[in-house]
């Protein structure tokens, strides 16, 4: 059996590059990241945390994110990472709720330490790259440690936390932990057989690395000795130029990324050098067909796309050539049949639009809440991720929208994001979203709430240019009936819209 973990290529090639920090050009090697993240095992058994323990790790990116990520999924360990850009209460929360037996936190974000309550004292806490009060420092910790590997070293696992865009988030907790230490994995598989990864690969990764895909897939390419460049946050032009300054292979954005890049000028995009790339990837949110094709015509036939979620029910991916050919498409389902169902959980025919449903390979649960893991599997044993959508007679998934994001006006549904990929074509709009709002008349109104470009000098009259160019490509029901500005949409890094943290005035009730 094929060993598929980093330690492998400590062993064949210690001095390669593992990571490479894009803002400073740090380089941490296979060898490295070998030493160190034995380390962090002998640490965690030295505080009594065994095989299926759980950690928490609250960091930016930086390159002892890693260390201590390999440290502890070498530990047989539940690694839950934390988007350090929530409030104090809802950090706690995710920290209590997992059942955190060590929190790894950065010393630059003592404020959100501060106010975290008891939860910060009645755990581990150690410190990364500065001090917190009462918490133990990191860098002595470790180096007091062994750099051989630990005893009873076993495969841990991630539990990601939901986005949360609606609500708390929940833990989604893998079914196995404990298996032997760099057993082949469906992930990298894919990783290798769809998109050529291998140890020639450089993969920039763009997002925090508290996102399921950037820990993924980072971990899949340190899984087949490739070398990861990591972006401390997402800038457009500094993204081409590090494509250019490390010869990067690979790349994986969200569609906001896309659409930041694509409304860079074209003598600015023309000023990099991006002919080492050979496949650029996409997920997490819908993409706009337009901006799809757009990035096609400057990239070229290497831009890929997948759909799937952190819980791992379905996968689907598709590739340039298939997509000009069905265009919109998600892609055909690689890892279990796809079903769409109505209302009532009948089958529907092929181009039919319902709720999807996967004969996923796994089962998952959401850690301490059996209902809604029972609401995410139907009496068949399918799990669905809530999506709306329908597939085409030759297998082909299209996604609709989020069941949750239904808008009904008058009684008809509207689903925002088709909408949404109408409005952000306007030179007018860098992001929108299409929400639903209280009507006396109508029970909701459709609103878009946008957020305009940065050279942007808006109208008077902007609702009505907006509306008006929605109604040249859209049915008029469909349209918003109001338009508010706001500042910034309050995107996540996944570019999923975080609508909780909307301004009151993008939700306020639209009374005529």
């Amino acid at each position: 059996m094929t060993l598929e973990h980093p330690s492998s290529y400590a062993a064949s090639a210690p001095e390669r590059p593992a990571i490479v920090m894009g803002a400073t050009g740090k380089v941490v090697t296979y060898g490295q990241l070998e030493d160190r993240s034995n380390r962090v095992a002998h640490l965690l058994r030295s505080l009594g945390l065994g095989v299926a323990s759980h950690v928490a790790v609250l960091l930016e990116n930086r390159d002892e994110y890693f260390e201590i990520m390999y440290g502890a999924l070498r530990a047989g360990v539940y690694v839950t990472p934390i988007n350090w850009h929530l409030a104090p209460a809802e950090a706690a929360y995710v920290i209590e709720d997992c059942g955190a037996g060590a929190l790894f936190a950065s010393g630059d974000l003592g404020e959100v330490i501060e106010h975290l309550g008891t939860v910060g004292t009645a755990i581990e806490g150690i410190a990364v790259g500065g001090g917190l009060a009462g918490f133990a420092d990191y860098a002595a910790l470790v180096d007091a440690q062994p750099s051989s590997p630990i005893e009873d070293e076993c495969e841990g696992s991630w539990m990601f936390y939901s986005s949360g865009t609606t609500g708390r988030p929940k833990g989604i907790k893998p079914p196995n932990i404990g298996g032997p230490l760099g057993a082949p994995s469906s992930f990298v598989a894919l990783a290798r057989g769809l998109y050529s990864c291998s140890e020639q690969t450089v993969y920039l990764s763009p997002a925090p690395l508290y996102h399921a895909a950037p820990a993924g897939w980072t971990n899949a390419i340190h899984r087949l000795g490739g070398t990861a460049v990591i972006m401390d946050r997402f800038d457009p032009l500094e993204t081409l130029a590090l494509i250019e300054r490390h010869r990067v292979t690979h790349v994986q954005f969200v569609p906001t990324h896309l659409v930041r890049l694509l409304k860079l000028r074209e003598d600015e995009r023309a000023r990099y050098d991006l002919s080492s790339l050979e496949v650029v990837i996409h997920a997490a949110a819908p993409c706009p067909p337009e901006v799809k094709r757009a990035a096609l015509d400057w990239l070229g036939p290497i831009v890929h796309e997948y759909y799937s979620g952190s819980e791992g029910a379905g996968f689907c991916a598709i590739g340039p050539e298939e997509w000009l050919a069905h265009p919109g498409s998600v892609g055909r389902s690689l890892l279990g049949s796809v079903h769409v169902l109505d209302e009532d959980g009948h089958e529907l025919p092929p181009s039919s639009e319902g709720q999807i449903w996967f004969e996923a390979p796994n089962r998952f649960e959401y850690h301490g809440d059996p209902e809604k893991t029972a609401s995410a599997y139907n009496d068949r044993g399918w799990s669905t991720l809530g999506d709306i959508g329908f597939v085409d007679a030759e297998g082909y998934l299209y996604l609709t929208d989020r069941a949750s994001n239904m808008i009904i006006s008058g009684g008809v549904n509207i689903y925002p994001r088709e909408v949404e990929d109408a409005l952000i074509g306007h030179p007018l709009v860098a992001d929108v979203a299409v929400i639903g709002v209280p009507h006396p008349d109508m029970g909701e109104a459709v609103r878009a709430v946008v957020e305009l470009a940065d050279d942007a000098e808006a109208p008077t009259n902007l609702d009505t240019t907006l509306i008006d160019y929605c109604r040249e490509h859209l049915s008029r029901f469909k349209c918003p009936t109001s338009v508010v500005v706001v500042a910034a949409l309050p995107r996540l890094p996944s570019g999923k819209l975080a609508k909780r943290l909307l301004p009151p005035e993008a939700s306020a009730a639209q009374l005529t």
